[in-house]
């Protein structure tokens, strides 16, 4: 046991593995800082979005129901994914040639652990609206213990993912099983991951297709806009999702097809990890802004709106300022003038 962690500090087993995989040594150049300074700059507004979201989801008890407890956790996990990349960033040129294996582990199990929340995050929505929509009451009066152990299995999930290389799935000392993009990482550890988040991408596709069904099948009467509102929000979420991890799901499979040194375009992999982080910046847009309710508590926390005004809005009924909240998939359940999928409710809410 003590052989296979006796590397993870040594000052050197860095610089050697990548001086294996790559041809040349990255270089602190002025068009890395412009780079770099780009993607700390969208980490930022990744941070400062979904801690917007946050809070508004933690500040008002009405947003405390299945589907936006589900949107908090998930802008928490996009949140941390913005600080990991971040400090990824800063980690990284020359710097990465200080670091020991542990550091390194560290630095890389970060970011993976908190974009794998993401996407478990994702998973776990879809699953809720599946639930929703089909009317399969599993949120009961321990619902919160429900939610939560959701919640916590996805984190769980994520950490142990995350965790694999560091706890001796890597290639230390076996530099021909080295990955080219991730130097310290097995390739056989990076295809298990691209398969992973895969089947999750199946997955997704799969219980949005039956959420469509089910719309389409139970409620004949009122397919024309609740379809098309399903159908809009569904290729959005599918649209971005493809669009932003299909590039990254692509190199890493051209890094494990690839023997060492023979594809150049490996070397430039960061940007494809920074393309599929847009993920988390447009999450909240797609899963949260189409929610009226939670777009103006968002907009009150940006414009310091006074509690006298927000009153007031109330009670002269202003449509743009009705705060109903989102029904839970219990409250949906006893609709029985609107249909149950939550892709239009009372008319201010689109999720």
């Amino acid at each position: 046991m003590g052989s296979l962690y006796s590397e993870y500090l040594s000052p050197s087993k860095v610089l050697e593995h990548y001086n294996y995989t790559k041809e040349t040594l990255d270089k602190q150049e002025a068009s890395r800082q412009v780079a770099s300074s780009l993607i700390i700059l969208l980490c930022c507004a990744i941070v400062l979005e979904n801690l917007l979201v946050l809070i508004a989801v933690i500040r008002n008890s009405k947003f405390h129901s299945a589907m936006y407890l589900f949107l908090g956790n998930l802008a928490a996990s996009d949140l941390l994914a913005g600080v990991a990349f971040v400090a990824n960033t800063l980690l990284s040129g020359p710097v990465t040639l200080r670091l020991t294996p542990v550091q390194w582990f560290a630095r890389e199990g970060s970011a993976f652990i908190t974009l794998s929340a993401s996407v478990f995050s994702l998973l776990a929505i879809a699953i809720e609206r599946h639930v929703a929509i089909a009317k399969v009451k599993v949120y009961g009066s321990d619902k919160s213990c429900r939610m939560l152990l959701l919640i916590g299995a996805s984190w769980l999930i994520s950490l142990v993912l995350g965790g694999l290389p560091i706890l001796g799935w890597n290639c230390l000392g076996l530099l021909e099983a080295c990955s080219t993009v991730l130097p310290l990482y097995a390739k056989q550890y990076v295809l298990c991951v691209v398969s992973i988040f895969s089947i999750i991408l199946l997955a997704i596709v799969v219980l949005y297709i039956r959420i469509y069904c089910v719309v389409r099948s139970s409620h004949p009467d009122v397919t024309g806009p609740q379809t098309l509102a399903l159908l809009k929000t569904v290729t959005i979420v599918l649209g971005v999702f493809i669009v932003c991890w299909l590039p990254a799901f692509s190199i890493l499979l051209l890094d494990y097809a690839c023997p060492v040194r023979a594809c150049p375009i490996l070397y430039k992999a960061q940007y494809f990890f920074a393309f599929a982080t847009l993920n988390s910046l447009l999450n909240p847009v797609i899963y949260t802004w189409r929610s009226q309710d939670l777009r103006q508590e968002v907009l009150r926390l940006l414009l310091c709106w006074r509690p006298a005004a927000r009153m007031q809005g109330r009670r002269a009924g202003t449509p743009g300022h009705s705060l109903l909240p989102l029904r839970s998939s219990s409250s949906l359940e006893r609709s029985m003038h609107m249909p149950t999928s939550p892709t239009c409710l009372e008319g201010n809410t689109e999720v």
